[in-house]
């Protein structure tokens, strides 16, 4: 072969040269995505240096040689850059399937044995030239119909490859942004030039500089990899970790401008904001945190407790800031860490309440077990010893008629002690159920006040009423009786002689019933009011020295509260308690 070298020729075959060389490196080095890269540049090596040494050739039986060397490398570009184009994009699954395989290689192995074969057929060139009116001999080719066909799937594999990088490209991270514009640069040019060379836009008549384009679309991609790090951390990769972390992560310029962030923080900020978050002034973002701004303006790294509202809610957080340069000469960027501790605290409240609760319930049940080991097994030895004497005839029946009232109060006290206690002790038992029903409210206030009609009568107390006719309740009836039954002890208790007792109730509205139990006896102090609304346990004696334990008020309040009622004090020392029920008067 005797060839005519000129300046087209040489830097095709020296840049045909360079990029064979670069893809032996890559091939031979990398793995994954970047393979599809190297697989590129040997198919436009081979392109390249077949068609320079097709520019320097003189005979058309020469020329005809090369471009059948050429067309391997053509066949193969826009396949190697779909699959590069598809892999970045992270299409990987697509490229998986055995159809999909077969649908983008049929087409290249098809055109290359219509190439090979063109002097049986003339489908893919319908003549081929030499024309010399270039300044050096050139091939004149005239395209037949497959030629066309092949054009048409390499701008289609070319449209779709660019197609999914752009719209990757789009949705990635700032951070990549040269990376991402040196790949979208390299996918443009080789268009354009193949574009110019079908309308006939060219240097010189015939030349086709679309090898040209791809040397320089292979050598931008190397240039991404190897100069910018393109794919030594994927952007999808990265991004997928970002999208995985629950902490929202924002990057701050040196004015306090968002420039990059998770999807995580999102949930952060107003749904006014969610959409234009780039370039907004945390400020805006997250209003009123003087803490963290103080922070950020005296560019301190540090931890910062923020309370951010926005629509979805309440949010404890956690800002850890770190400065990317301290020096405080030159500020390039500041990375927040936004740890929700929401949970946490709520976590931490729910437990500290329940220790409250579990220390409450420990010191109660103390509490019980003294009143057990004292004031019931006090009066119960008192009557034991009393019998025994009246058995042995220790004491005569005058004497014992004389020790009755004492034993007598001895027993009822006992027996209300006794009532409260495994009444309460039972609806803590996990699992107890309340028994809600309707049942007519005035009937159980009557039985109850019948029933302590004769201790109010031996302090000569009056029990008035005034209770609305067909006063129906919703709420258990058996706590509903022991709540009233303790209010009325504790009023005839806590009542000098001659004292009155009002009992009033009637319908307060649609839902509820409203009872008063009122007195005008000792009242109770202001600081024991405030121990009975935390809950906690106290007794004193009544005003003929009538013993207590405090349990009875306990069980009332937590029996109104079972009901989805409420209990109000109203009290003055030395003018008297008034206690005020809401007691349910429907189903919920």
């Amino acid at each position: 072969m005797d060839f005519d070298f000129n300046l087209y020729a040489l830097s095709l075959i020296i840049s045909g040269i360079i990029t064979l060389l670069l893809s032996g490196y890559i091939l031979s080095n990398e793995k994954g995505t970047v393979r599809w890269v190297g697989y590129l540049m040997l198919s436009n090596s081979i392109w390249a240096l077949a068609y320079g040494f097709e520019l320097v050739s003189r005979t058309l039986e020469e020329m005809k040689f090369l471009i059948n060397i050429e067309y391997v490398g053509i066949v193969a570009v826009p396949l190697y850059w779909f699959l590069f184009c598809m892999d970045l994009a992270g299409k990987e699954g697509w490229l998986k399937k055995a159809g999909n395989k077969l649908l983008i290689t049929a087409v290249p192995a098809f055109s290359l044995v219509l190439v090979w074969t063109n002097h049986f057929h003339h489908l893919h060139y319908k003549m081929l030239s030499v024309d010399d009116s270039g300044g050096f001999p050139m091939l004149k080719i005239v395209p037949g119909i497959a030629f066309y066909f092949f054009i048409c799937y390499f701008y289609t594999l070319l449209f779709i490859g660019n197609y999914f990088l752009v719209k990757k490209f789009r949705d990635s991270d700032r951070v990549y942004k040269k990376q991402n514009q040196v790949i979208l640069t390299a996918a443009m040019i080789p268009w354009l030039a193949n574009f110019s060379y079908l309308v006939g836009l060219r240097p010189i008549p015939n030349l086709d500089i679309t090898p040209f384009a791809f040397q320089i679309s292979t050598t931008l991609i190397f240039i991404a990899i190897y100069r910018f790090k393109l794919l030594n951390v994927l952007p999808v990769a990265r991004e997928k970790v970002l999208e995985l972390m629950q902490d929202g992560f924002i990057v701050l310029d040196y004015r306090n401008r968002v420039i990059d962030y998770n999807s995580a923080f999102k949930k952060y900020i107003s749904v006014y904001h969610s959409n234009k978050i780039i370039g907004k002034d945390i400020n805006e973002l997250l209003q009123y945190q003087p803490e963290l701004l103080d922070l950020l303006n005296q560019q301190k790294s540090g931890k910062v407790e923020l309370l951010v509202h926005t629509a979805n809610g309440v949010f404890d957080l956690e800002a850890d800031i770190y400065f990317l340069n301290e020096n405080k000469l030159n500020r390039n960027a500041t990375i927040i860490k936004l740890q929700d501790l929401t949970n946490l605290r709520q976590e931490a409240l729910k437990s500290k309440r329940q220790a409250e609760e579990l220390q409450k319930l420990n010191q109660l049940k103390d509490r019980i077990f003294s009143i057990m080991a004292h004031d019931l097994r006090g009066p119960l030895l008192n009557l034991a010893e009393v019998l025994k004497m009246t058995s042995d005839d220790t004491i005569s029946a005058e004497e014992f008629k004389d020790l009755s009232p004492t034993l007598t109060k001895d027993i009822s006290y006992t027996a209300d002690l006794l009532e409260n206690i495994l009444h309460w002790s039972r609806s803590q038992l996990k699992g107890y159920g309340i028994n809600k029903d309707l049942f007519d409210l005035r009937t159980l206030i009557n039985s109850e006040v019948n029933y302590h009609i004769k201790a109010a009568s031996r302090k000569k107390i009056t029990i008035s009423q005034q209770l609305t006719d067909d006063l129906i309740a919703h709420a258990d009836l058996l706590m509903m009786q022991i709540v009233i039954r303790n209010l009325i002890i504790n009023a005839i208790k806590f009542c000098h002689e001659n004292c009155l007792i009002s009992i009033s109730a009637s319908y307060i509205n649609a839902d509820y019933i409203g009872l008063r139990i009122q007195d005008n006896g000792v009242g109770i102090a202001f600081e024991d009011i405030q121990k009975i609304f935390k809950g906690e346990n106290f007794s004193s004696r009544g005003t003929q020295n009538e013993k207590g334990t405090g349990i009875g008020l306990m069980v009332c309040w937590d029996f109104m509260d079972r009901n989805e009622g409420t209990i109000h004090i109203e009290s003055e020392l030395g003018k008297g308690t008034a206690f005020e029920l809401q007691i349910p008067r429907k189903p919920a």
